[in-house]
């Protein structure tokens, strides 16, 4: 693969985590200690369990990313969905962390000549680009819903973070007057969530 389209697609990617990452821990900012591990329904995740889903998927994908099958053996994907009485909420921060430190310290490294191998996950062959892709949809999925989960909580009091509705063009207008990165890909959302505080403190 062309080695300045790799580059641009890593340094892209890793970035994209980034946004997502800190879109996330916006929402959880606004989230008290006690609604992490409430659940609307039975058939429902609890933000816990989904910020443990995350993490304990990121340890077994990208640990030893290149060499082994990013579905471990010791990895057990039930139990990322059963949260523990004694779990705390600095116990899923710490994990959260450590699923996090585990990607970019597996991605960061990737050279061009990296991208022509083949990874496994579940036995599965993917490219470089395709398992990347893979996770990097599957993590924005699953922070959506912390994200949905967050503002239910806040209900009237949620701080925006995106752009409020019949905005649009205030919003662009407020792009255009911007000259620092917040419309790069790692900030994509730091612009968004700028913008909703700028207007409510208008109010």
């Amino acid at each position: 693969m062309n080695e300045s389209i790799t580059e641009a697609y890593l340094s892209d990617a890793i970035a994209s985590f980034r946004a997502y990452k800190k879109l996330a821990e916006k929402a959880l900012a606004q989230v008290e200690d006690e609604e992490y591990f409430i659940t609307l329904d039975e058939e429902s995740n609890s933000i816990a369990v989904i910020m443990k889903h995350i993490a304990g998927n990121m340890l077994s994908r990208w640990t030893d990313f290149l060499t082994t099958d990013g579905e471990k053996p010791d990895r057990h994907r039930d139990m990322e969905f059963v949260i523990e009485p004694q779990t705390t909420k600095d116990d899923l921060l710490a994990y959260w962390e450590k699923g996090w430190s585990c990607l970019f310290g597996a991605l960061e490294p990737l050279t061009p000549e990296d991208f022509d191998r083949k990874v496994l996950i579940r036995g599965q062959e993917h490219t470089i680009v395709q398992a990347i892709n893979r996770q990097l949809t599957h993590y924005a999925y699953h922070i959506g819903q912390i994200a949905f989960l967050a503002k239910h909580f806040r209900s009237s009091e949620w701080k925006s973070l995106s752009i409020p509705r019949n905005r649009s063009a205030e919003f662009n207008a407020y792009l255009d007057g911007k000259t620092d990165d917040k419309a790069s890909t790692e900030h994509r959302f730091d612009a968004v969530a700028s913008f909703a505080s700028e207007s409510e403190s208008k109010q």
